[in-house]
């Protein structure tokens, strides 16, 4: 066995620690909010071919501001279960 096939095996993987998901998500969500902000500014700069990836891009975000928001919610109900 190769150094790095033991050293695989050696590893154990990681405790689920969700104690900070919430937080890491609302910042997330928060980073999320401010480049949607910046692209809006960006757009009065743009051609019509750059304000169209602008606009296709914002959708994506808001695709995954709804996500993380609805991840947001589940970890908090996960939170909540595990203090009782």
């Amino acid at each position: 066995m190769s150094h790095k096939q033991q050293h695989m095996a050696n590893q154990k993987p990681n405790p689920d620690n969700r104690a900070d998901n919430v937080d890491r998500l609302q910042e997330k969500v928060q980073n999320t909010i401010e480049n949607i902000e910046a692209s809006h500014d960006a757009l009065a700069y743009a051609t019509e071919e750059e304000q169209r990836n602008i606009e296709d891009k914002n959708k994506r975000r808001n695709e995954s501001l709804r996500s993380m928001r609805q991840e947001i919610k589940e970890e908090s109900a996960h939170s909540r279960h595990q203090q009782y």
